[in-house]
């Protein structure tokens, strides 16, 4: 691929255009062939992680052996096929627009980009880089974690292109992110004829919520939120069944812990129902330490050289970088793009973030 704008942005513009939701394999892996055909076009060595059930992973590597750097991409979004009709790729003044540009396909052209200037200027580093694109972030990278940490631990420096925050900072901090599911076992019966041998689930579910919501902790930045409840048949049946989703989010390591003690302690209030939690952490939390603190400020010297001032922010949301972290490995994250309405049909990219990002992350991967 060609560095200059057009040339970045004809390819961001495929890219959005080739739909990718994470639960179709079949778009996901369109999405990788157009990306496995660029890096091949970067002399990069390609292999194909094949996967079942989801999108293939993809694997890009320039020189091999360890200590390298390894860049961190999905290739899926959280948009429906079809979304591109509704929500098509358009850019109006300085902000470009469409499913997935923000999350996170324009991260995927800014290391393309970046690659193709170190090439065409021969900065490329004698340490090995290694570029991952994965399929299933959206939907908790369960078949790309292992592989993920794996690539991690042989690497001196991992690079997250996920989007950066709207006025382009990092994002230092990343809560841990999980999800507990909670199933209320009661008695049916008839709510007019015999009420009083019926077991109410809902009401049973209903002690289970509060209790949950309880374990919030915004001091330490712990969230937890029931955010869906499905129960009962019939407005004249007792309720046998009832079950809950809830999201949690932790900042700080040992919050989790507590949090999982907790909720697999909770017990049933209601004589004569029983109760059942499954889930956990799906994502451990990415702190601000000393690590992280050391990491963002070296890239902030690389960054000053050629005059861009790198600000540091965090996030509720998890990513990839939150598996990374907890290995001690130096990673930085909210590398790509910037915008806002991520997820959602006001999704966009500030225009320019595209070539500023390419140019720092050349600047990171050449001098780190």
């Amino acid at each position: 691929m060609n560095t200059n704008n057009s040339q970045s942005l004809a390819l961001l513009k495929k890219l959005v255009e080739t739909e990718s939701p994470s639960h179709d394999k079949s778009a996901v892996d369109k999405v990788g062939q157009i990306v496995a055909e660029e890096c091949r076009q970067l002399a990069a060595e390609v292999e194909v992680v094949s996967q079942a059930e989801v999108g293939n992973h993809l694997l890009a590597r320039w020189g091999s052996g360890t200590n390298g750097i390894l860049l961190l991409h999905h290739m899926d979004t959280v948009f429906p096929l079809g979304t591109i009709a509704t929500m098509p790729f358009y850019q109006k003044d300085d902000k470009t627009y469409g499913p997935g540009v923000l999350d996170m396909k324009g991260g995927i052209v800014v290391t393309l980009s970046a690659i193709h200037q170190l090439r065409e200027e021969n900065r490329m580093p004698a340490r090995p880089v290694t570029a991952l694109f994965t399929s299933d972030e959206e939907i908790g990278s369960d078949s790309s974690r292992a592989l993920i940490e794996n690539l991690a631990r042989e690497s001196a420096l991992v690079l997250v292109l996920e989007s950066g925050l709207v006025d382009g900072a990092l994002k230092v901090w990343r809560k841990g992110v999980g999800e507990y599911h909670v199933k209320v076992t009661g008695r049916a019966s008839h709510a007019g004829g015999a009420h009083e041998e019926g077991r109410n689930a809902i009401q049973e579910m209903a002690h289970q919520v509060l209790a949950v919501q309880s374990m919030t902790d915004y001091d330490k930045g712990t969230t937890l939120n029931v955010g869906t409840i499905k129960g009962g048949t019939a407005s004249n049946v007792v309720p046998a069944e009832c079950e809950a989703l809830v999201d949690y989010r932790v900042l700080v390591p040992e919050e989790a812990d507590r949090v999982d003690a907790a909720m697999r302690s909770l017990k049933p209030i209601t004589p004569g129902t029983s109760l059942k939690v499954t889930g956990g952490l799906n994502r451990p939390p990415m702190p601000e330490d000393a690590t992280m603190k050391k990491t963002f400020e070296k890239a902030q010297q690389i960054a000053a050289g050629f005059g861009m001032t790198l600000k540091a922010g965090g996030s509720g949301g998890g990513s990839d970088a939150n598996f990374v972290a907890p290995l001690g490995i130096p990673v930085l994250d909210g590398l790509g793009t910037f915008g806002e309405g991520y997820h959602s049909e006001r999704e966009y990219i500030f225009s320019e973030s595209l070539y500023s990002r390419s140019k720092l992350v050349a600047a990171l991967i050449s001098q780190w």
